[in-house]
């Protein structure tokens, strides 16, 4: 059993979010199930959104800036002939138009044009800052502004099944049951409201699943209730070998690194790298740079 102080254990936690909570509810929630302080996430989910979270405990909320940056997979309906103030189902309505001449061949035409690597504008309510203000708050507050395009990669967008439906003010829509594999930075909803927009009768999300996020995936997830009954954590080791490459170093060389000195490296891929040490004891994450190793963060 943890204890009720920073000594308590470390580890990821892959849990699945239900709808309703906030990533700051999630970590609050842990924290509590946990007995610890030390606990982060690798990466937010909105209220509405469900699915794969991943939680960092003790020394793991180390390794949770680089999980960040990892691809990851959703499943989402996207509504065809409706836009909303926040571009999914959580805002108000700000516009319809009949979806019920919009065809298969156009959508995936307008699909096409989101697949690959493209510039995305992201959704104005969002945590981005603009001058040090959440570009949700200005939305909040009235203001108008635009936010700059970013590059963003869609290496997989699928439809699966295309539903004709009628909105709560009578219009005919089209929901668009679709899979998504994207990069880090990626927004589902302004996906959504891009596709839409392209098909000339505007769109949002109305829901969204995030079925993996790098290396872990749904199926590895574990509801609260679940965690609140039994903690599963996945060792830090672990979690480094399948989300990083591996270094396998001798205890010299792990005692050098930990106390920060900058090795040379072997031919390593670049980006985060785990090193273990001799009976797999991860030592560090290190980024080879001019053919040293820099360290990104140690864990002894």
């Amino acid at each position: 059993m943890a204890r009720k102080n920073d000594n308590g254990p470390d580890g990821l936690v892959i849990v699945d979010k239900p709808a309703g909570f906030t990533s700051h509810d999630v970590v609050a929630k842990m924290r509590g199930i946990a007995r610890t302080r030390r606990v982060g996430h690798a990466g937010t989910l909105d209220p509405m959104a469900t699915g794969v979270l991943v939680l960092g405990l003790g020394k793991a909320t180390r390794l949770l800036g680089h999980l960040a940056l990892t691809e990851k997979e959703y499943v989402a309906t996207i509504r065809l002939g409706q836009t909303t103030v926040t571009d999914d189902a959580e805002g108000e309505p700000t516009g319809s138009a009949p979806a019920t001449g919009i065809t298969r061949e156009a959508i995936d035409a307008g699909i096409a044009k989101q697949t690959g690597d493209i510039q995305q504008v992201p959704s104005k309510v969002s945590a981005i800052k603009i001058d040090g203000k959440r570009s949700y708050k200005r939305v909040r507050e009235g203001e108008d502004f635009e936010l700059a395009a970013r590059p963003v990669t869609i290496s997989s967008f699928l439809v699966h099944d295309v539903r004709e439906e009628t909105s709560a003010d009578g219009t005919p829509v089209l929901d668009v049951l679709v899979s998504i594999v994207c990069s880090s930075g990626t927004y589902i909803r302004a996906i959504a409201r891009d596709l839409g927009a392209e098909l000339g009768v505007g769109g949002h999300l109305t829901e969204l699943r995030r079925t993996r996020v790098g290396p872990y995936g749904v199926g590895s997830a574990r509801t609260l209730e679940q965690l609140q009954q039994s903690l599963e954590l996945m060792p830090i080791g672990e979690a480094a070998a399948k989300a990083f490459p591996r270094w396998d170093v001798g205890e010299r060389q792990a005692k050098l690194l930990s106390n920060g000195v900058q090795l040379d490296t072997p031919e390593l891929p670049p980006g985060p790298i785990a090193v273990f040490a001799p009976e797999n004891r991860l030592i560090a994450l290190v980024t080879p740079h001019q053919g040293k190793a820099k360290s990104l963060a140690v864990f002894t």
